[in-house]
């Protein structure tokens, strides 16, 4: 597999080495290839996430991001070097994004050594200091206030930094949310907070569990914009998100609801019976974010259907190492349960 760490290391080939690759308002052939290949990928080693769960090889909790990659894909591909990354527990797919290596991230699902956090942090808590991804975080909306914090480091040290902040529909609700709103915008931290609206929080409709379900208006009081965005077509996240972060980057925080759908239910526990099977298979049939851009591809020549049958393959191979990769990979030693607890400054 020699081929794929050189070309691709299994993470997905997103703009955050370079501001350049977000300066065209068009994107052209290789870019959208490129968000192909990224959406793909989050697909795939999801897809597989799950097998490895339902065999038992992975353990606790797993939230899958199936259906929902065209947010995260199109929204890194706005970044540069020096912008930082956070998220709750639905995080698979944005680590892959940020870059993070399918054989790092598939490890540390498995509880291995040579996960991200060395076996010890599982699906819901694993960070990349190297491609400044921040977590990962189990508990509902605490993500938002410590991703306020990395827009105030980088106001204070005085890097050209956006601290992107991505959280559910039912994040929305919770009270750090509003207080982390004030802060944002009483200190003009360069915070963008992007709403993931899958329209279910954990089991309850959005319409049942929010009063005025206009989730990205919940800034006004504060005079954070906000703004709705079809969270299921990346050429239309990208367009929205290049503009964000150009604002907040001018130190206007501001908020992105992106309207999209999760496939599988909440966690790999959940059978979403909340829901009708009709209601899914339409959103498979109608707004897949891999589908639609497929579509793009072919129909406006950036690609024929052999160039995206070998991205096809070239992806499985790469989740086929990675699954392999954290089955060989040994646990982590005993001694590890005494490392990274204190840190002494």
């Amino acid at each position: 597999m020699a081929r794929q760490v050189s070309k691709k290391r299994g993470g997905a080939r997103t703009a955050r080495n370079s501001r350049a690759a977000a300066n065209g308002t068009v994107p052209d052939s290789a870019r959208l290839l490129d968000w192909y290949r990224d959406m793909l990928l989050i697909r795939r080693f999801e897809e597989r996430a799950g097998q490895m769960y339902g065999m038992g090889l992975i353990g606790g909790f797993c939230h899958l991001y199936i259906g929902q990659e065209a947010v995260v894909v199109g929204i890194q591909a706005c970044l540069g070097e020096h912008d930082s990354v956070i998220t709750g527990y639905r995080d698979h797919g944005h680590m892959l994004a940020a870059g993070m290596e399918a054989r790092g991230v598939m490890a540390e699902l498995t509880g291995r050594e040579g996960g991200y956090s060395r076996g010890k942090g599982g699906s819901m808590h694993m960070f990349s200091r190297e491609k400044n991804f921040f977590g990962g975080h189990g508990i509902v909306a605490a993500q938002v206030p410590l991703g306020v914090g990395l827009g105030f480091s980088h106001l204070y040290k005085g890097e050209d930094g956006v601290s992107v902040v991505y959280f559910g529909d039912g994040a929305a609700n919770q009270g750090q949310v509003y207080e982390s709103l004030n802060l944002a915008a009483l200190w003009e931290l360069p915070v963008l907070f992007v709403i993931e609206n899958n329209k279910y929080g954990m089991g309850t409709s959005v319409s049942r569990a929010a009063a005025g379900a206009v989730l990205h208006a919940r800034g006004g009081g504060f005079g954070i914009p906000g703004r709705l965005v079809d969270g299921m077509d990346v050429r239309t996240v990208y367009a929205a998100a290049r503009e964000a972060v150009a604002e907040v980057r001018g130190g206007k925080p501001l908020i992105l609801e992106m309207e999209t759908y999760r496939y599988r239910g909440h966690s790999m526990s959940d059978p979403a019976k909340y829901r009708t099977r009709e209601e899914v298979n339409q959103m498979r049939r109608d707004r897949d974010p891999i589908e639609r851009l497929r579509h793009v591809l072919e129909g406006e020549g950036h690609a024929d259907e052999a160039a995206l049958k070998a991205i096809d393959s070239e992806i499985r191979e790469i989740v086929t190492d990675a699954a392999q990769f954290a089955q060989q990979s040994p646990e982590p030693a005993p001694s590890e349960l005494y490392t990274d607890v204190l840190l002494e400054a």
